[in-house]
Parts: C-alpha cells; structure tokens; sequence
C-alpha cells in the first residue's frame, strides 16, 4: 500500500534530520527510519532487561575473574551455551585438568567458586590459568574470553592466561584531564612496540618516559595507540585479536599502561585507543574461535563468518551476547583505563555484506543492497556507550565507503560516530607521486579531493597513517627521495631529488591540514620523513627487528636534513592550534592558476597560497582578497630553517592595493615555485 500524503508514517520519516537536511536522501527515506528503529528497540529491550545500557555493558563485571567482597572468594564465570563441561586449571592446582570443573545454568553460563579459605595462598596475582572445555569437537585447552592478561612461555611459546588482581589498584585519584580542553585534535598514531630505536619491543614506561615529551613539544594534543588489546602475531600490527580485555603483554602490565595514559594527561594530551571490533583473528586455542565447540558462538557459521581477504572471522553483532561482550569491551577500556574515546578500524567492512569490496557507491548501495544492520546497529549502541560513559570522548570512524549519516547523532537517523578518517586522500597523493610527473599535478583535482566531503562530517585528515608505512608501500618522504633518503640527508651534500623531496613533503603536509578536514592525523615518525617501511619480524625477514622500530638518532643528528622536516612540522601545528584553523570547517576559495599550478584560499582569516609549480617563480604575482589592509607571513615552507632557500623576505609587511576597474583589492606577492606561504592579516 502507497503511503498516503499527510499520514503518520511519511510524518514519521519527515522527522528523521538526516532526511529532512538532504534531499538527496528521500528516496531511501523509510530504510533510514528502519535502520534508526532497530536501534531503539534493540535499545528498549537491552534496557527492559538490564534497566540500562550501561548495566548491561558491565558484563565485564560478571564474566571472567571477579572478586565476591562478601563470600570472600574469586568467581570465574563464562558464556559456552554448547559446552559439555568446562574445566578451570592452571599452577594453582598443578595444572590438573580435570579437578575443578564450572557449573552450568540454563542460559549456557558456567561458573566456578575459589573461596579465600581453600585458595588465598594458591589462586594469587599473577597465577596462569586456561579453561578446558569439553564439547561435541573433543577436548580443547582455551584461555578465559574475559581474561585480563595473556602471556607467552618462553620456552614452548605457549600462551596462557594470567590471574591480574594487583594488591594496591592504580591510583587515578589526581587524574582530572578533560578532553574538553583542546581546541583541535591534532593525533599522533603511535604503536608502542615500534616506538623506541633498539632492536628489541618497546614498552608502555619506555613510551611514557621519552616519547611523551617528544609528542608534547611537536605540537601534538592526542595520541592513537595500536596494537593494545592481545596479538599472539606480532606482525599483524594488532589487527588479529585474540584476547580483548587483556594488555598486550608485549608491551608491559595493564598498570603501566595506565602509566602511559595518565602521564599523557598530565601533559594535556588525550589517548584513543584503535579499537578492532570489526573482526577477530581466527586461533582457536588462544582466541574466541570454535571457544565453545562451535562455529558461531562468537561469529556467523559457515562461510559468513569467515572474512574473505583478511583471513579472520566476522562477529555476529544480531547475537545479545556477542552485542554484550563487544559493548562491555569498550566500557571496560574507558573505565578501567581512561581512555579518552576511539579509532574504530574497519567500519566500512562491519557495514557491508562484500565488507566494502565494490567499486560504485550508489544510494541503494548505502542503504538497501547488502547492508548489514546488526552491524550498523552495533555501532550506534557502541557511540551511545561510549558517549554515556564519557561524554565527551571522541569516536573515529575509519570508513571508505562515505556512508551518509555516519557521523551524525543517532537520534537524527545517524551512526553517532564524531569523526570520519578522509581515506581517499592518502590513496590521492599516491596515485599522484606514483603516476604524475610534477608538470601534470591538477591543482583543480587537489583541491576537490581535499574539499569532498559533506559539511556535517566532520573529518580527519591525514597524508599517510600505518596503512602507508607497512613493508609493501613506501612513505610520501620515501616515494618523494627514494634510495637517495639514505645516503644525501647530510646538509653538505647537494641533492635536486633532496631538495624537492624537503619541499613537496612540506607543501603536502600543509595543504592536507589546511584543506582536508576539522582534525589532522601523523604517524609516527612520518612527521621527520623516516626513511624506512614499517616491517615486524617474521620468517622472510629472519625475525629481524630492523625495521619495527623508529630511528631517533637521524633527528637528532645535528648533520641531518630531517630536523628541517620537524621543524616545520611543529611550526605548521603551531599555527593550527594559535589560529584555531579547525574552527572553521572548509576552506574559501580565492584563485586557481592552473598556468602556474597555484592554489590561494582563505581559512579562519588565513591566507594560504600554494605553488606547486616545477620552476616557475613569479614576481609581483597579484591576486584579489576579501579583505583590505595589511598583511605578513606566519609560515613559509622555503625558510633555511625548514630546508628551504630563503627567498622572501618573512620579515615585509604586505598592503592591499584597491583596483578601481573592478572594485576589488589585491595583494603582491613573490609567488615562488615549490613553496607555500601563510599570511595573517595585521591591520
């Protein structure tokens, strides 16, 4: 039946902001409205039975090892609805695998009692544990799902589960940062393993003692980590979780993270954590996988919850219990840890049934085709969490899809998420230092890059993250300099490929944060030009950690050309942060010179002015302006101390000149090639 004019329905969907706000979206109007009521009725029932979403995603609390205060005793508890029996063991019993076996309930729930009386001097901090659960696939040896530590045995290279109860709980009793307090985000992607130069895994304490202060004088205001929930593959960058609750022991303890992010906060910088709930890796032993015997538990049976190109299996977000545990995943991350919100890995994979593989995005393909609404569901339940437990952290969708809504209030027909990654700029300088002479860059295809997106996405904007860095690709600093970053960074030493490297490196950096978003994203090391790919010990590189780590010392090297690159860094955030650039969310366009590659545009009162251009450096180059009066450079990128050559003069004050013709002012400029400049107006 058509819907009649005037009905409560159409009324209905007329209420939907996301509708009403684009007209684009009409047609797809009633799958908006769809997709906004399985939210609130899986909301209604999660708070019908749990009395609220915060109650029910403290399942953290239940499940795993939790201290009973009145019985005076530890209670391990697991969901394995297809279990036939469960069994807990570990040095507390010598490891006798049959002599403690869980009770089950009816709702697939077993759990075990340790009371204080029998176990005070066995069951201690630090003892390891595994599960051995029996079920229709045989006898399996499984780590605890809820377990807040894994760690490895040396000489089997085993992995176990470790009982983590520390005596004296970590004190955050003078931990009062606010993410409120910063202006802009400007997030520094960090892996900590990685972090130090040694040829060795780096840890949380070594992170928080050196590279805290290194990121605090760059500029930077917060700091994504990787890789923190448990990895039994070192390689896998963290993106092959097996344990969720539980601190990569790699790194160090659960409380020396807390060490790193409370020192952060005393340096007025927010963490977020690169969360991986969009898939989980496929070990049976160590992981949730076949936990219970079974094949869809924790994920979708058979071939759907395998995923095709990243050889893992896919959660299944329709099941109540699998919605708890990922939920009370983050809850205990904010909580426990002080989190400050958020990057959400592979949401365009969640999304979608072909996770995202196509190669048109349509408006059907958005909201009808091969949609997965638990997982959209999963995710507005997971932005409303995250929100209600600290209000005011950050969430960071990491998507290529473009997903109208995505980073929209839920109650508005939205996803919820604040920030959207612009993915398709990374993949645009690659394309263009990959298959474009310099002569061939087109300033018009830049700037619609950087500019396409819609107004109420917020965006982060980035260069190049990990994904850029992995062995495989090349960094931009890498792509520009190639064999040459290795052996002509001396500042004796005259390089044309140098020289142009230094200069396009700082112009991309530039127009990206000045163009291509409300927030900017630089990993690790990339800031500086760090010469090599990222690549982990493995067997093709004979377990080498040569290139899993950073190498400081090329900064540090007075000799070396890479201090011209941080230093405009810190320059270039400075001026972000001083001028609140982000405030204002694009950038107006005032002249493209496709003749001379030039690029002008105005942005929260700055005036930017990009020259692309191979050779051509223009005299009295004039252009019109908004504004009269007069102006000067805050930012040059051809300053001797960025590496550049010196050839305006910074220290000139600037004045519009009114044309009568066409009543419009204009300003003078020495245009210089392969050089940006930012004016400030002063009068």
């Amino acid at each position: 039946m058509k819907n009649i004019p005037g009905t409560m329905k159409e009324r209905k969907i007329k209420q939907i902001a996301l509708v009403r706000n684009d007209p684009w979206l009409e047609p797809v109007a009633a799958e908006i409205e769809s997709r906004y009521e399985r939210y609130r009725q899986t909301l209604q029932e999660i708070e019908e039975h749990w009395n609220s979403l915060g109650e029910f995603a403290n399942v953290y609390k239940f499940y795993g090892f939790n201290y009973d205060r009145l019985l005076k005793g530890w209670y391990y508890r697991e969901w394995a609805p297809n279990a036939q029996d469960l069994y807990l063991f570990g040095d507390f019993n010598n490891w006798q695998r049959y002599s403690h076996r869980l009770t089950p309930n009816k709702y697939g729930q077993w759990e075990i009692f340790l009371p204080d009386a029998e176990y005070k001097d066995r069951f201690t901090h630090q003892s390891r544990v595994k599960v051995m659960v029996h079920s229709d696939a045989g006898w399996h040896e499984k780590i605890p799902a809820y377990i807040h530590r894994v760690i490895q045995d040396p000489a089997t290279l085993g992995f176990s589960g470790q009982h983590w109860s520390p005596r004296n709980p970590f004190d955050w009793s003078d931990d009062h940062f606010d993410i409120r307090q910063l202006n802009e985000l400007l997030i520094y992607e960090c892996h900590v393993g990685m972090a130090h130069e040694q040829l060795s895994v780096g840890t949380f304490v070594e992170f928080a003692d050196y590279l805290i202060p290194y990121i605090k004088n760059s500029g930077y205001n917060t700091i994504q980590l990787m890789a923190i929930a448990e990895h039994p593959y070192y390689g896998s960058f963290g993106y092959h979780v097996t344990n969720f609750f539980a601190v990569s022991s790699r790194f160090g303890t659960p409380e020396e993270l807390k060490y790193l992010i409370k020192k952060a906060h005393e340096q007025g910088i927010a963490v977020l954590m690169d969360v991986v709930h969009s898939h989980s890796a496929k070990n049976t032993i160590e992981g949730l996988n076949q936990f219970d015997g079974s094949d869809d538990q924790y994920f979708h049976p058979g071939d759907r919850g395998n995923h095709p190109h990243w050889d893992s299996k896919c959660f299944n977000y329709g099941k109540r219990e699998v919605l708890q545990f990922l939920l009370s995943n983050l809850k205990y991350w904010l909580k426990e840890f002080h989190f400050d919100g958020f990057r959400f890995d592979g949401v365009t994979s969640m999304m979608y049934f072909d996770h995202g593989y196509r190669e048109v995005w349509d408006r059907d393909g958005y909201f009808k085709d091969g949609v997965e609404w638990d997982a959209l569901v999963y995710m507005q339940l997971a932005n409303t969490l995250t929100h209600k437990v600290k209000p005011h952290s950050v969430t960071i969708a990491e998507d290529v899809s473009g997903m109208p809504g995505l980073c929209r209030p839920v109650r508005d027909g939205g996803i919820g998420f604040d920030y959207r990654l612009a993915m398709a700029i990374p993949d645009f300088w690659i394309k263009v230092l990959k298959e474009k002479k310099d002569e061939e860059w087109d300033i018009h295809e830049l700037w619609s890059v950087m500019t396409d997106r819609l107004p109420d996405v917020k965006t982060v904007a980035y260069c190049e993250s990990h994904d850029q860095a992995l062995v495989g690709d090349q960094t931009i600093a890498f792509r520009l300099m190639q064999s040459e970053i290795y052996f002509k960074m001396s500042k004796k030493d005259e390089s044309y490929v140098i020289d142009r490297g230094i200069a396009l490196h700082k112009m991309i950096r530039l127009i990206t944060i000045g163009l291509g978003g409300q927030a900017y994203l630089n990993f690790i090391g990339n800031e500086f030009g760090h010469p090599d790919w990222v690549d982990f010990p493995r067997e093709g590189n004979n377990w080498s950690f040569q290139y899993a780590r950073r190498q400081w010392s090329l900064l540090q090297n007075p000799d070396l050309k890479y201090r011209f690159l941080a230093a405009f860094d810190r320059a270039m955030i400075a001026v972000v942060k001083n001028y609140k650039l982000f405030d204002t969310g694009f950038g107006d366009q005032l002249n493209m010179d496709g003749e001379n590659q030039t690029i002008i545009f105005k942005r929260q009162g700055l005036i930017f002015i990009f020259n692309f251009h191979v050779n051509k450096s223009i005299p009295d180059y004039e252009f019109a302006i908004p504004e009269p009066g007069d102006y000067r450079i805050i930012l040059d990128t051809d300053r001797p101390e960025f590496g550049g050559s010196g050839r305006v003069n910074d220290q000139l004050v600037y004045t519009t000149q009114y044309h009568e013709a066409d009543e419009t002012h204009h300003l003078k400029i020495y245009n210089t090639n392969r050089t940006a400049l930012v004016f400030e107006r002063i009068g």
